[in-house]
Protein backbone atom coordinates (compact mmCIF):
# COMPACT_ATOMS: atom_id res chain seq x y z
CA UNK A 1 0.00 0.00 0.00
CA UNK A 2 1.44 3.32 -1.20
CA UNK A 3 0.95 6.97 -0.72
CA UNK A 4 2.55 9.80 -2.93
CA UNK A 5 2.50 12.88 -0.36
CA UNK A 6 3.56 16.20 -2.91
CA UNK A 7 5.37 19.14 -1.36
CA UNK A 8 7.33 21.88 -2.48
CA UNK A 9 11.05 21.95 -3.83
CA UNK A 10 13.57 22.54 -0.88
CA UNK A 11 10.79 21.49 2.15
CA UNK A 12 10.85 17.91 1.22
CA UNK A 13 13.48 16.64 3.74
CA UNK A 14 11.65 18.72 6.15
CA UNK A 15 8.21 16.84 5.43
CA UNK A 16 10.40 13.32 5.20
CA UNK A 17 11.01 13.44 8.56
CA UNK A 18 7.55 14.20 9.22
CA UNK A 19 6.74 10.83 7.50
CA UNK A 20 9.28 9.07 8.75
CA UNK A 21 8.02 9.85 12.49
CA UNK A 22 4.36 9.72 11.97
CA UNK A 23 4.40 6.17 10.13
CA UNK A 24 6.69 4.55 13.22
CA UNK A 25 3.69 6.20 15.63
CA UNK A 26 1.10 4.05 13.77
CA UNK A 27 3.41 1.31 13.51
CA UNK A 28 4.00 1.11 17.60
CA UNK A 29 0.69 2.33 18.09
CA UNK A 30 -0.74 -1.13 16.84
CA UNK A 31 -0.07 -2.57 19.92
CA UNK A 32 3.05 -5.60 19.08
CA UNK A 33 5.73 -4.18 21.16
CA UNK A 34 8.37 -0.25 20.73
CA UNK A 35 11.23 -2.48 21.17
CA UNK A 36 10.35 -4.44 18.25
CA UNK A 37 10.66 -1.43 15.60
CA UNK A 38 13.75 0.36 14.19
CA UNK A 39 15.04 2.62 11.44
CA UNK A 40 17.15 1.27 8.61
CA UNK A 41 18.22 4.41 6.88
CA UNK A 42 19.97 4.04 3.36
CA UNK A 43 23.29 4.60 2.60
CA UNK A 44 23.13 4.01 -0.98
CA UNK A 45 20.11 6.22 -2.73
CA UNK A 46 18.67 5.26 -5.95
CA UNK A 47 19.28 7.64 -8.83
CA UNK A 48 16.28 9.90 -7.99
CA UNK A 49 16.15 10.03 -4.18
CA UNK A 50 17.79 12.08 -2.01
CA UNK A 51 16.48 9.99 1.47
CA UNK A 52 15.29 6.63 2.49
CA UNK A 53 14.38 4.64 5.47
CA UNK A 54 12.85 1.47 6.19
CA UNK A 55 10.75 0.74 9.39
CA UNK A 56 11.86 -3.00 10.78
CA UNK A 57 10.22 -4.77 13.16
CA UNK A 58 12.10 -8.13 14.57
CA UNK A 59 10.97 -11.11 13.48
CA UNK A 60 11.79 -14.41 14.96
CA UNK A 61 14.17 -14.77 12.19
CA UNK A 62 15.58 -11.23 12.51
CA UNK A 63 14.50 -7.62 11.78
CA UNK A 64 12.60 -6.97 8.17
CA UNK A 65 11.11 -4.12 6.82
CA UNK A 66 7.84 -3.82 6.96
CA UNK A 67 7.75 -0.21 5.27
CA UNK A 68 9.30 1.79 3.29
CA UNK A 69 9.47 5.77 3.36
CA UNK A 70 11.58 7.60 0.21
CA UNK A 71 12.20 11.32 -0.82
CA UNK A 72 11.82 10.98 -4.49
CA UNK A 73 12.20 14.34 -6.19
CA UNK A 74 10.51 15.46 -8.66
CA UNK A 75 11.39 12.36 -10.62
CA UNK A 76 8.05 10.84 -10.85
CA UNK A 77 6.41 14.11 -12.27
CA UNK A 78 8.89 15.08 -14.34
CA UNK A 79 9.05 11.36 -16.11
CA UNK A 80 5.19 11.65 -16.94
CA UNK A 81 5.60 15.41 -17.66
CA UNK A 82 8.58 14.21 -20.27
CA UNK A 83 7.06 11.31 -21.83
CA UNK A 84 3.80 12.52 -21.81
CA UNK A 85 4.36 15.95 -23.63
CA UNK A 86 2.20 17.53 -20.72
CA UNK A 87 3.15 20.14 -18.58
CA UNK A 88 2.48 18.70 -14.88
CA UNK A 89 2.99 21.69 -12.83
CA UNK A 90 1.46 23.05 -9.67
CA UNK A 91 0.96 26.87 -9.32
CA UNK A 92 1.75 27.81 -5.73
CA UNK A 93 -0.43 31.02 -5.09
CA UNK A 94 1.31 31.67 -1.84
CA UNK A 95 4.60 31.75 -3.50
CA UNK A 96 2.77 32.99 -7.15
CA UNK A 97 5.03 30.64 -9.19
CA UNK A 98 4.40 27.30 -10.73
CA UNK A 99 6.33 23.81 -9.72
CA UNK A 100 6.67 20.56 -10.62
CA UNK A 101 5.52 18.87 -7.31
CA UNK A 102 8.63 16.69 -5.18
CA UNK A 103 7.39 13.56 -3.53
CA UNK A 104 7.27 11.73 -0.37
CA UNK A 105 6.23 8.31 -0.93
CA UNK A 106 5.52 5.69 2.00
CA UNK A 107 4.89 1.91 0.85
CA UNK A 108 3.80 -0.67 3.33
CA UNK A 109 3.79 -4.46 3.00
CA UNK A 110 0.61 -5.90 3.87
CA UNK A 111 1.77 -9.67 4.03
CA UNK A 112 4.52 -8.15 6.06
CA UNK A 113 2.06 -6.69 8.89
CA UNK A 114 -0.12 -9.83 8.60
CA UNK A 115 3.21 -11.70 9.41
CA UNK A 116 4.55 -9.49 12.54
CA UNK A 117 1.07 -9.69 13.81
CA UNK A 118 0.83 -13.53 14.19
CA UNK A 119 4.45 -13.94 15.09
CA UNK A 120 4.08 -11.26 17.24
CA UNK A 121 0.29 -12.51 18.93
CA UNK A 122 0.87 -16.43 18.88
CA UNK A 123 1.59 -18.11 21.85
CA UNK A 124 1.51 -22.15 22.74
CA UNK A 125 1.13 -21.55 26.29
CA UNK A 126 1.70 -23.49 29.21
CA UNK A 127 -0.68 -23.40 31.88
CA UNK A 128 0.92 -25.61 34.68
CA UNK A 129 -0.17 -29.23 35.63
CA UNK A 130 -0.10 -30.84 32.18
CA UNK A 131 -2.89 -27.87 30.75
CA UNK A 132 -1.69 -25.85 27.83
CA UNK A 133 -3.73 -23.35 25.30
CA UNK A 134 -3.20 -22.05 22.04
CA UNK A 135 -3.23 -18.24 21.93
CA UNK A 136 -3.33 -15.39 19.61
CA UNK A 137 -2.66 -12.19 21.87
CA UNK A 138 -4.02 -10.04 18.61
CA UNK A 139 -4.52 -6.49 19.97
CA UNK A 140 -8.29 -6.30 20.38
CA UNK A 141 -8.73 -3.40 17.76
CA UNK A 142 -6.68 -5.94 15.26
CA UNK A 143 -8.63 -9.06 16.38
CA UNK A 144 -11.15 -10.79 13.67
CA UNK A 145 -13.96 -11.17 16.23
CA UNK A 146 -14.11 -8.82 18.71
CA UNK A 147 -16.42 -11.05 21.13
CA UNK A 148 -18.64 -14.18 21.98
CA UNK A 149 -21.54 -14.98 23.47
CA UNK A 150 -21.94 -18.02 25.59
CA UNK A 151 -25.06 -19.96 27.26
CA UNK A 152 -23.56 -21.92 30.20
CA UNK A 153 -25.89 -24.18 29.02
CA UNK A 154 -28.42 -25.13 26.21
CA UNK A 155 -31.61 -24.80 28.23
CA UNK A 156 -33.82 -23.20 30.45
CA UNK A 157 -33.75 -20.14 28.35
CA UNK A 158 -30.14 -19.44 28.50
CA UNK A 159 -28.96 -19.61 24.39
CA UNK A 160 -32.15 -17.26 23.91
CA UNK A 161 -30.70 -14.36 26.49
CA UNK A 162 -26.99 -15.53 24.14
CA UNK A 163 -28.85 -14.38 20.75
CA UNK A 164 -30.34 -11.59 22.16
CA UNK A 165 -26.93 -9.85 23.60
CA UNK A 166 -25.88 -10.59 20.29
CA UNK A 167 -28.02 -9.67 17.88
CA UNK A 168 -28.04 -6.27 20.33
CA UNK A 169 -23.64 -6.45 19.81
CA UNK A 170 -23.74 -7.22 16.33
CA UNK A 171 -24.58 -3.90 14.74
CA UNK A 172 -21.34 -2.49 16.56
CA UNK A 173 -19.18 -5.71 16.80
CA UNK A 174 -18.66 -8.91 14.93
CA UNK A 175 -19.25 -10.51 17.60
CA UNK A 176 -20.15 -14.86 18.00
CA UNK A 177 -22.63 -17.31 19.59
CA UNK A 178 -21.14 -20.43 20.10
CA UNK A 179 -23.24 -23.07 22.01
CA UNK A 180 -21.13 -26.37 21.47
CA UNK A 181 -18.88 -28.38 24.20
CA UNK A 182 -18.03 -27.50 27.35
CA UNK A 183 -17.71 -23.87 28.24
CA UNK A 184 -14.15 -24.56 28.95
CA UNK A 185 -13.34 -26.06 25.42
CA UNK A 186 -15.48 -22.94 24.39
CA UNK A 187 -13.06 -20.42 25.76
CA UNK A 188 -10.06 -22.37 24.53
CA UNK A 189 -11.72 -22.22 20.88
CA UNK A 190 -12.24 -18.49 20.90
CA UNK A 191 -8.35 -18.18 22.73
CA UNK A 192 -7.22 -20.01 19.69
CA UNK A 193 -8.95 -17.28 16.91
CA UNK A 194 -7.27 -14.12 19.02
CA UNK A 195 -11.17 -13.31 20.64
CA UNK A 196 -10.10 -10.56 23.69
CA UNK A 197 -13.58 -11.44 25.41
CA UNK A 198 -15.96 -13.79 26.38
CA UNK A 199 -19.55 -12.97 27.43
CA UNK A 200 -21.19 -15.76 29.39
CA UNK A 201 -24.58 -15.96 30.24
CA UNK A 202 -25.78 -17.92 32.79
CA UNK A 203 -28.78 -18.28 35.42
CA UNK A 204 -27.41 -15.35 37.50
CA UNK A 205 -28.57 -13.13 33.92
CA UNK A 206 -31.96 -13.81 33.91
CA UNK A 207 -31.96 -12.93 37.22
CA UNK A 208 -29.94 -9.68 37.49
CA UNK A 209 -29.56 -8.97 33.64
CA UNK A 210 -25.35 -9.27 34.26
CA UNK A 211 -23.13 -11.51 32.45
CA UNK A 212 -19.33 -12.79 33.26
CA UNK A 213 -17.15 -11.09 30.72
CA UNK A 214 -13.54 -12.77 29.92
CA UNK A 215 -10.75 -11.17 29.04
CA UNK A 216 -8.27 -13.81 27.07
CA UNK A 217 -5.22 -12.87 27.82
CA UNK A 218 -5.68 -12.31 31.63
CA UNK A 219 -8.24 -15.48 31.80
CA UNK A 220 -10.04 -12.82 34.37
CA UNK A 221 -13.50 -12.53 34.37
CA UNK A 222 -15.51 -9.56 36.37
CA UNK A 223 -19.22 -9.49 36.59
CA UNK A 224 -20.73 -6.84 34.18
CA UNK A 225 -24.04 -5.53 33.39
CA UNK A 226 -25.42 -6.08 29.77
CA UNK A 227 -25.99 -2.09 29.56
CA UNK A 228 -22.75 -1.75 30.05
CA UNK A 229 -21.25 -4.21 27.14
CA UNK A 230 -21.38 -1.88 24.53
CA UNK A 231 -19.51 0.81 26.60
CA UNK A 232 -16.95 -1.54 27.63
CA UNK A 233 -16.00 -3.30 24.54
CA UNK A 234 -16.25 0.31 22.26
CA UNK A 235 -13.22 1.66 24.55
CA UNK A 236 -11.09 -1.88 24.48
CA UNK A 237 -11.71 -2.88 20.68
CA UNK A 238 -12.52 0.20 18.42
CA UNK A 239 -9.39 1.22 16.45
CA UNK A 240 -10.40 4.78 16.42
CA UNK A 241 -9.66 4.85 19.80
CA UNK A 242 -6.40 3.13 19.81
CA UNK A 243 -5.52 5.66 17.10
CA UNK A 244 -6.63 8.66 18.53
CA UNK A 245 -4.81 7.59 21.66
CA UNK A 246 -1.43 7.21 20.13
CA UNK A 247 -0.68 9.24 17.49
Amino acid sequence: MEMQFFVRPGEELKWFDYWRQTRLRWHKALGLGDAKYRFHDHEKLAHYANAATDIEFEMPFGFKEVEGIHSRTNFDLSQHEKFSGKKIQYFDPELNESYTPYVIETSIGVDRMFLSVFCSCYEDQDLGNGDRRVVLHFPPALAPVKCAVLPLVKKDGLPEKAREIQHRLRFDFTCQVDEKDSIGKRYRRQDAIGTPYCITVDHQTLEDNTVTLRHRDSMEQERVSVDDLERILSEKVSLNTLLRKNL
